[in-house]
């Protein structure tokens, strides 16, 4: 693998010996002994190779703390390449085989080590550090504890240590459903004296399904404004939003003669009738169940044929902006995307939540939210007030 001093030798055009001007820290060369003609070409010489040098590394062309540190893995990028397949051929041949969900986690990870701020824009030639890889940083970190960082690690860079610190805290399990929850109360979604039998509830029900009690709030985040019983567009309803059509969802879940009807049921009638719709889509006889998978099921369940990460979904109608790869309209859904896009929105709906509700509940760190003085203030909270995504059309 070249060094760095190789690529700017190369990039500049110049016969350089890279050991010399290491040596000399780019010093001005002794011209005592030199011509006027190889003075100035020396002089060229170490401003060029030092100009070239800030150019490629600014470009993140070459991650030199990777080049100069042989300790810290990193790989570069071929045609062709994901971030998330990346990450999922590192861990394989790691020994440590992790699901796409899991990958797609981890390859946020990778792209906030590496000043990306789009997961989606790597490029061919690109060296990308992955020491977030490494098993003590992977197996230091509960799924948990995972995930509440993914929401939002730039923002809360202690979130894991303070959930090391309260492991039994209620608030760590599950973090974003205790948020979604904590939020679904303040809006009027859900009655107090009932926040905690949902909670019970969907933890079961996650047992059932084999999916991550926080993947069922992202979801209802998206399709609900997080657990709005009265969510509707017209032609789809509710909480995971059943909608109307024989072999659709408010079908499968008893209402095919009056879909409507299901916007009369609390948040808790509602889990049941997602229990039946789970079960007449054969969620629970696939296995460990993935955000992606999770969310396809009520999106269009035909779609989880489709394994590959980055293949174009066949996803009839408009769907919520955030479910596009890079958020394009004229793009196509897939799986990555829609995983990306089901973080965003959790992170961007939570973050809307009232600041005195985040006071009242667990430490913001281990919740991976802003901090109260972070967050907006009542008035602003009371502003908004609750709304449904305007792009759901199905």
């Amino acid at each position: 693998m070249p060094t760095i001093f190789q690529l700017a030798e190369r990039q500049m055009n110049f016969n350089i010996d890279s050991k010399a001007l290491v040596k000399t820290n780019f010093s001005t060369p002794n011209t005592s002994s030199m011509t006027a003609k190889q003075t100035v070409e020396a002089n060229i010489a170490r401003i060029g190779f030092a100009q070239t040098l800030a150019q490629l590394q600014s470009r993140n062309t070459v991650n030199s703390s990777t080049i100069l540190n042989p300790q810290v893995p990193s790989v570069a990028v071929k045609e062709g390449d994901t971030l998330t397949g990346i990450v999922k051929n590192q861990m394989q041949a790691m020994g440590k085989p992790v699901s796409h969900n899991e990958a797609a986690r981890l390859a946020q990870d990778i792209a906030r080590a590496n000043g990306l701020s789009n997961p989606d824009r790597i490029f061919p030639g690109q060296r990308l550090n992955l020491a977030a890889l490494s098993p003590q940083t992977v197996n230091s970190n509960t799924a948990d504890a995972q995930t509440a960082l993914t929401m939002n690690a730039a923002a809360q860079p202690k979130a894991l240590s303070v959930m090391r610190q309260t492991p039994n805290n209620l608030g760590n399990q599950h973090p974003v459903l205790q948020k979604t929850l904590d939020r679904a109360v303040a809006k009027g979604f859900i009655p107090a004296e009932d926040r905690q039998k949902v909670f019970e509830k969907i933890v079961n029900m996650s047992r059932t399904y084999q999916f991550a009690p926080d993947d069922f709030a992202r979801l209802t985040l998206m399709e609900s404004d997080g657990m709005n019983p009265k969510a509707t567009n017209n032609r789809c309803h509710g909480i995971i939003q059943f909608c109307d059509g024989p072999d659709r969802g408010a079908a499968s879940a008893g209402f095919g003669s009056n879909p409507k009807a299901i916007l009369g049921h609390s948040v808790l009638e509602q889990l049941d009738m997602v229990s039946k719709y789970f079960d007449e889509t054969g969620l629970r006889n696939g296995g460990p169940t993935s955000l992606d998978d999770l969310y396809l099921t009520v999106l269009t369940p035909s779609a989880r044929r489709e394994k590959a990460p980055d293949a174009s979904l066949n996803i009839a109608g408009t769907q919520a902006q955030h479910l596009y790869v890079n958020r394009d309209k004229t793009a196509p859904i897939t799986r990555n995307s829609i995983m990306q896009g089901l973080y965003q929105n959790a992170l961007e709906r939570l973050g809307k939540h009232d600041s005195s509700m985040l006071a009242q509940s667990t430490p913001s760190a281990a919740s991976g939210l802003p901090t109260p003085g972070n967050a907006l203030s009542r008035a602003q909270a009371l502003r908004i007030g609750a709304y449904l995504n305007p792009d759901y059309v199905r």
